[in-house]
């Protein structure tokens, strides 16, 4: 459980870094890049080590429907940060789809895994998105420019397609099969 919470504060706290000290950025120069990236990293690495290690309680077990329900949440949630990272429409007019994205991964996890370590580390991730959407909508937002039209768009969905696959093929590599 420890490493698990470990990883979880991490990931948590460089991400949130730059909003709740404001001066972060600057107080660590040009060391902030390689350090947060370091303290991510070894946080991801500290989560899937505790999460693999850490056996809890169990309130629900997967069944097909919900296996269904989380597929089609997670081609959501991949499609979200597709249009993040290439400024499709949604990016433009939805000011958080990489966080809300993240939201539905948690989510669409929580309904598929009902035991203790899920819940710390899929609920513990959720709520880090809820934060940085809250602390986010603080600042002033101005939407990306319009680029790339109907093609963007078009790559961004068979982007998404590509990564889910990706994604499946490696949880039946770790023994996690997606498909039910």
């Amino acid at each position: 459980m420890a490493l698990l919470v470990l990883g979880l504060l991490l990931w948590s706290l460089p991400h949130l870094a730059k909003r709740i000290f404001p001066g972060f950025s600057r107080a660590l120069g040009a060391a902030e890049r390689p350090a947060v990236t370091a303290a991510i990293v070894v946080g991801v690495v500290l989560m899937v080590i505790g999460y693999r290690s850490w056996f809890g309680t169990v309130y629900w077990v997967r069944t097909p429907a919900l296996a269904g329900i989380n597929n089609l949440l997670m081609l959501v949630a991949v499609y979200l940060f597709a249009a993040a990272g290439m400024k499709t429409w949604v990016a433009r007019h939805y000011r958080h789809p990489m966080l809300t994205g993240m939201l539905i991964w948690s989510l669409a996890h929580l309904l598929v895994n009902g035991d203790t370590p899920s819940f710390v580390l899929f609920g513990g991730l959720g709520l880090w998105a809820l934060v940085e959407i809250v602390l986010t909508n603080r600042t002033k937002w101005a939407p990306p420019a319009a680029t790339g039209g109907a093609r963007k768009e078009a790559m961004a969905v068979l982007g998404t397609v590509i990564v889910y696959g990706a994604i499946a093929g490696l949880h039946y590599a770790a023994g996690y099969p997606t498909f039910g």
